[in-house]
């Protein structure tokens, strides 16, 4: 089951539930569109995946199944995400 976690870990930008902007990779590394596209590229700076949206849980299931209040505030350190970037960007994320 996914977290659903509540913030972008590059720009703490809060991703509430029901958000069209969060993303996420294969292991729920959580950005929002705004970080993924200008920024990452569609790279994670965690694991190299691509991103893809992030779906919503649905109301009626909130309460037996909360969402993450566990905030990933990492902000991606460019000159070390670089090295990753100039390898994978342009790479479908299915062929890293």
């Amino acid at each position: 089951m996914l977290e659903i976690r509540p913030t972008c870990e590059n720009c703490n930008v809060s991703l509430p539930n029901d958000s069209k902007e969060a993303m996420i990779c294969t292991f729920e590394c959580t950005f929002c569109k705004d970080c993924v596209d200008t920024v990452l590229f569609n790279v994670c700076p965690n694991c190299g995946g691509g991103f893809t949206k992030r779906p919503s849980r649905p109301t009626k299931l909130l309460e037996k199944y909360p969402l993450s209040t566990k905030v990933v505030y990492k902000p991606v350190k460019l000159e070390k995400f670089k090295k990753l970037l100039e390898k994978f960007r342009g790479t479908n994320p299915r062929e890293r």
